[in-house]
């Protein structure tokens, strides 16, 4: 019932979603967009890390099938596409195949299978697909906030980021002193955070195709549920990032005859009485918070149990995802603490929810949910006062953070089941 009903829910605010970017943005949704990719050339990334995703509840043998039916579908769709002479200069020229398996299995599961292994076969198709949606809902959303949104609230973000030492503007220019390699590497692994979280997942639900189920909790749930609510907050607080408010924009979205001035990374901007502008109709406002910072934070989180390759490699994406949203100038430091905090509560939030709701977990996402409150009303009511006294504000943006670190920490360690404590053996009589 609750698979049923979390699938019945994610239907409709797809619908709603479809609805709403064609009224108000006037292009496809989400819904039409995946449909599409059951014929035309997809970006294979996300297909196949969904079809990875679902495989967990295969059996090597019906793994190797999938995996051979989705390359082979991919094969007869790149000679079709060569024979017609379709454009594939954009890279896209396979991943329908991984599409084309996961629906496979859910038609099996509906027809071949019963019982339980019905549902896991489900779970497993749902799973899969739900990272592909989430990719669409995720697009869909930050089409709507550029075109709903023609103010942006740069000015008050940047101002409050006085207090943290403009830390966007000092990133920006160390990265562009470590010259090319620094900044491919960066960018490989902005690009690739979803690659990061398939593959803590994988290793979280490694044990499925074994137990016959899923564990209550890994890091696929609060990866959705961050890019779902994440888009909410962007069109209550729409910020487009230092680079295009401050700087020439990238890839042909903004640029200079919308910026504020051409100041990223060299001058920060003077303190001055901040004021909404107006930004154009195609750059997300997709800044306040950071959901790369969230997304990144909750790999870290969940890569913690895992063995040692795997915490080196989850704490090394944590670092270097923070300093790529920084040195590329696409979020402020401001951005970065909120969406720390915004990830600290969810999946607070997810393990309460998973474990049954007690005081301290109440407790816990009520603190975590306050302090990120306060965090966006005195970035947006009280700029001024922050760059004013940075050496007041500063600190006290970190304690925000670090008081909900050290929460969160102390919580769920004591959720962790105690160790029983080794029995002493009993003493023996001997013989004198």
């Amino acid at each position: 019932m609750l698979w049923a009903t979390a699938g019945v829910v994610a239907l409709g605010f797809l619908i709603a979603l479809e609805i709403v970017a064609r009224r108000y943005a006037g292009v496809p949704g989400p819904i039409t967009n995946q449909a599409k990719e059951v014929i035309f050339a997809p970006k294979p990334g996300p297909l196949y890390g969904g079809l990875a995703l679902m495989m967990v509840v295969l059996t090597w043998r019906q793994r190797f099938i999938a995996a051979g039916a989705a390359v082979g579908i991919d094969v007869v769709f790149v000679l079709v596409r060569w024979a017609v002479g379709a454009d594939m200069s954009d890279g896209r020229y396979f991943g329908n195949g991984a599409l084309w398996a996961m629906l496979g299995c859910a038609v099996i599961a509906v027809t071949r299978r019963t019982g339980r292994e019905r549902v896991l076969l489900l779970q497993g198709v749902g799973l899969g697909l739900l990272l592909v949606a989430g990719r669409k809902t995720g697009d869909t959303w930050l089409l709507i906030t550029s075109k709903t949104r023609p103010t942006v609230l740069d000015q008050y973000v940047a101002t409050a980021d006085h207090a943290l030492g403009n830390p966007s503007w000092l990133a920006g220019r160390i990265l562009k002193a470590t010259g090319p390699v620094g900044i491919h590497v960066l960018d490989l692994v902005y690009a690739q955070l979803a690659v990061a979280a398939v593959a803590v997942a994988l290793y979280q639900l490694r044990d499925v195709a074994t137990e016959r189920r899923f564990p209550s909790h890994h890091l696929v749930r609060t990866f959705l549920v961050i890019g779902l609510l994440g888009p909410a907050i962007y069109m209550i607080f729409p910020v487009v990032g230092p680079i295009f408010a401050y700087g020439p924009g990238t890839s042909g979205t903004g640029g200079l005859q919308w910026a504020v001035a051409d100041l990223w990374p060299h001058t920060p901007p003077a303190i001055g009485v901040p004021h909404p502008v107006p930004y154009d109709g195609i750059t997300p406002r997709n800044c306040m918070p950071s959901l790369h910072t969230a997304w990144a934070t909750a790999i870290f989180i969940h890569s913690r149990k895992g063995p040692r390759a795997l915490r080196y490699a989850g704490t090394f994406w944590l670092v270097a995802t923070l300093s790529a949203t920084l040195g590329f100038g696409y979020h402020y430091g401001a951005d970065l603490i909120a969406g720390v905090v915004f990830s600290l509560t969810i999946e607070a939030g997810l393990r309460s929810l998973d474990r049954g709701w007690d005081r301290s977990g109440t407790r816990l996402v009520a603190y975590g949910a306050t302090v990120f409150t306060v965090l966006l009303l005195s970035y947006r009511y009280l700029p001024v006062e922050m760059a004013g006294h940075p050496w007041l504000a500063g600190p006290l943006l970190v304690l925000a953070m670090g008081s909900v670190i050290y929460g969160y920490v102390r919580t769920t360690r004591s959720w962790e089941p105690k160790a029983a404590p080794a029995r002493r053996p009993e003493p023996q009589l001997e013989l004198v």
